[in-house]
């Protein structure tokens, strides 16, 4: 007999009969369906909504973000030294989580970590508790600022020490920049300073921020779909540099000069050695190419420390500064301190205005020439006053027993009011405001200077015989240092009016030039016959007139000196100045000294102006090579 076949799962068939199988079999097709539908569904979302829930996802991860600063651009002297630049600090930064994520060894990791940070930045261990009490969550607190490279690199040497500091954790150092300026006051009123956020405040840190400044960067860290780290960098971009017209070595020469002159007359509170009185309410000095309009150098007295630009200890008591703080201007509602601080920020050879005095005398001349009223033939006779308007009282010259008979050269040579108002006369009021506009007086000179005022003139249909009279030899006008500088150049150049300058050239911060800023002629004042006419006349108020004391050996030099009497007159208050050329038939170099409110009782002593331009003139033109005279064989003593 045939043994009989035993089915496979025979067992499965008598636990589970048929309509249980049957149950079994739709169940797991609906689970295979509900299965697909999942899939489907998933698909869909991701498709229509995927980002929104990575985003989600991502919020709840832990995030690492960090600026990466950039580094202002250098400001440079015409031959490459940094007069202003960027040096990398560090910012110490406290993550509070990291610092009290370990319960366990919480007490522990924070004594070891406050022990490292009060050696090396100085920060207490209640300083650190405070903060991590305050913001327990934050990832990001600035315990201390702008610590040197020596510090940071301490830091991370114990930091990396795993053995002795097992438990230092928490603290991270980031990168940052300090303005920096090599040499304190030099050049200050120029180049002016920054503030927090790299912002300009005066001088050419103001007039080039745009370009100074940069790009911040990022650095950007997340966790990935795998719970992997990722990091993302977007590197900063540095600032440009500018290069400057200014010779470094020229401004300290010239401004060591003007510290030692006004110390002469600065006066000291015996006690304690402090400055009580300042040797002169300002003092500036412009040396100009006036073949170009570089300024080789600009500098203004009081001078200030550019890397301490608000400290006043230096010009004011603490009982005075104390006084400040708590007085407000009642007109401006300034407080006291701002307002003094301004004072001492403003660069005098651009914001302020002031009457120029008989240094305006050469252009009144100039004026009459070019216009066709002078012939240069001309005499007058000065008897020591001119009554320019019948019952007005005269108007004197500076001598007042009169010049007697002058020719336009001695005119200007002997600085005679009485001839420059007879000039005037002769040209007119039309003429005589047509020729101020033209020389840039009561104008923008286009300086690249923050602040540029513009002085203060007379129109012509408004201006009336005494005006014009008193305006023939720098008074009742006003004008700025830098438009004098100007106008003089092109008065001793030919005619040629430059655009006044103080950066040459653009470099990116790899050092590539990317731009030059060529000389700008802006227009012809006067012709070449008439220039040189002035600069005839110009050379006699050296050799015979009344600037003999600006003789320098071995130099040929032509300038005009000016005496201003301020408003108002009964406070007996003098701007005295000089503006030079050298060698006068063709100049290489335009100086121009003020000198306002000598510390002294007698202001409207030209001698001081004498003395303090003769001193740069005979300390500058060796270093500039300003050509000599030749001298010729009679000039040569003869051997005993």
């Amino acid at each position: 007999m045939a043994k009989k076949k035993k089915r496979k799962f025979e067992f499965l068939r008598k636990k589970f009969p048929m309509k249980m199988q049957k149950k079994l079999v739709m169940l797991f097709m609906a689970v295979i369906l509900a299965f697909v539908g999942l899939i489907i569904r998933i698909t869909y979302i991701n498709a229509s909504s995927g980002e929104k829930y990575t985003k989600i996802v991502l919020d709840q991860q832990q995030y690492d973000s960090k600026i990466i600063p950039f580094k202002r651009g250098d400001i440079l002297d015409r031959n490459g030294t940094k007069l202003a630049t960027s040096e990398r600090v560090y910012n110490v930064i406290l993550d509070a989580k990291v610092l009290l994520s370990n319960e366990k060894k919480q007490e522990k990791i924070i004594s070891e970590t406050a022990s490292v940070v009060q050696e090396c930045f100085g920060i207490t261990e209640t300083e650190l508790r405070a903060a991590l009490k305050e913001k327990p969550e934050s990832r990001y607190i600035i315990m201390k600022k702008q610590i040197d490279y020596d510090t940071a690199k301490k830091f991370e040497e114990m930091d990396e020490d795993n053995e002795n500091y097992p438990l230092l954790m928490g603290i991270w150092l980031e990168d940052d920049y300090i303005r920096s300026y090599p040499y304190d006051t030099l050049a200050s009123d120029v180049l002016g300073f920054t503030s927090s956020g790299n912002v300009g405040n005066g001088g050419l840190e103001s007039s080039y921020n745009d370009i100074l400044n940069g790009t911040d960067g990022r650095e950007y860290g997340y966790l990935d779909y795998d719970s992997s780290l990722e990091r993302v960098v977007k590197e900063a971009k540095n600032g440009d540099h500018i290069v400057t017209t200014l010779d470094l070595n020229l401004q300290s020469m010239v401004e060591e000069v003007i510290a030692e002159f006004n110390k002469e007359y600065e006066k000291y509170d015996e006690t304690t050695g402090r400055r009580t009185e300042l040797g002169s309410k300002n003092t500036a000095v412009i040396i100009m190419d006036p073949n170009t309009g570089n300024i080789l150098t600009e500098a203004t007295y009081p001078f200030y420390n550019l890397n301490d630009p608000r400290d006043l200890t230096s010009f004011y008591s603490d009982e005075e500064i104390a006084n400040l703080e708590n007085t407000t201007n009642e007109k401006t509602g300034v407080n006291g301190k701002i307002e003094a601080l301004q004072e001492i920020w403003k660069n005098f050879a651009v914001t302020d205005t002031f009457e120029p005095g008989s240094t305006m005398k050469p252009f009144t001349v100039a004026a009459g020439l070019e216009s066709g009223k002078l012939t240069g033939n001309e005499t007058y006779v000065c008897g020591g006053s001119l009554r320019v308007v019948e019952n007005a009282a005269p108007i004197p010259c500076h001598y007042k027993d009169g010049h007697g008979t002058e020719t336009i050269q001695d005119a200007v040579a002997n600085s005679c009011n009485v001839a420059l108002m007879h000039m005037a006369s002769a040209i007119g009021p039309e003429e005589f405001c047509k020729y101020q506009k033209i020389f840039g007086f009561g104008e923008y000179t286009g300086i690249d200077l923050p602040g540029e005022a513009l002085g203060i003139l007379y129109q012509a249909e408004d201006m009336g015989p005494i005006d014009l009279a008193t305006n023939s030899f720098g008074q009742n006008f006003n004008v700025t240092m830098t438009q004098m500088a100007a106008a003089f150049c092109s008065l001793v150049n030919g005619g040629n009016y430059y655009e006044p300058h103080l950066v040459k050239q653009i470099q990116d911060a790899d050092g590539n030039v990317i731009e030059n800023k060529d000389p700008v002629l802006m227009k012809k004042t006067i012709s070449e016959k008439t220039s040189d006419m002035v600069k005839e006349y110009l050379r006699a108020v050296v050799e015979y007139g009344t600037g003999t004391d600006y003789q320098i050996e071995g130099y040929d030099i032509g300038g005009k000196t000016g005496t201003a009497q301020k408003h108002p007159r009964s406070e007996n208050k003098h701007l005295l100045s000089f503006a030079g050329a050298a060698p006068i038939s063709n100049p290489e170099v335009v100086i121009y000294v003020v000198i306002d409110e000598i510390n002294t009782d007698n202001q409207s002593n030209s001698a001081y102006v004498a003395d303090l331009s003769r001193r740069i003139m005979e300390k500058v033109f060796p270093y500039l090579g300003i050509t000599q005279i030749e001298t010729s064989a009679d000039d040569v003593p003869a051997e005993e």
